[in-house]
């Protein structure tokens, strides 16, 4: 049963934007909550964030080495608010494994297990895919000149030590 509209109720009209970088960066937060909708079905069938995938997805480029923990954090894609958290659910999966080095125990450097390049081999595809149905209604012309603007964008504000690679 539906409830009957309230006299004062009014209806929402689209308003214009307070100014063109307004309606650009409000377009790329609704994008971008679009798109990541896409990942998320797909993780949480696996029990999984889009930041503990690419925690995985980076330790794997470096298997059968390790990474300080440190360092991991500044090569994630978004900055993960408790690393510690993060890294003690993949740990208590068995996709992680910790290693505190002898010569400084400060520092723990953190490798993938093979349940977790299994987990990340069974994924592939899959992510592979679900790219695809976020962005495969354009062609390479057009996602090239996307790489191109995105950068362009982030350029200003990104770290000077970013790993971030550069499509420019």
């Amino acid at each position: 049963m539906t409830r009957p509209r309230s006299p004062k109720a009014t209806t929402i009209s689209p308003r214009k934007f307070d100014s063109v970088e307004q309606s650009a960066y409000l377009n790329l937060w609704r994008t971008y909550d679009l798109l990541k909708a896409y990942e998320d079905r797909l993780f949480s069938e696996y029990d999984l964030s889009a930041q503990q995938y690419n925690t995985l997805r980076l330790l794997k480029a470096v298997h059968p080495g390790r990474v300080p923990t440190l360092e991991l954090g500044t090569r994630l894609v978004s900055r993960a608010p408790d690393m510690t958290r993060l890294l003690d659910r993949l740990e208590a999966r068995g996709l992680i494994d910790r290693e505190r080095l002898p010569e400084n125990r400060r520092v723990v450097e953190i490798g993938i297990t093979p349940e977790g390049v299994k987990l990340l081999s069974t994924l592939s595809r899959q992510v592979t895919e679900c790219h695809s149905r976020q962005l495969g209604h354009m062609n390479a012309e057009e996602l090239e000149m996307l790489n191109r603007l995105l950068d362009l964008c982030r350029q200003p504000h990104e770290p000077p030590d970013s790993h971030w690679p550069k499509t420019m």
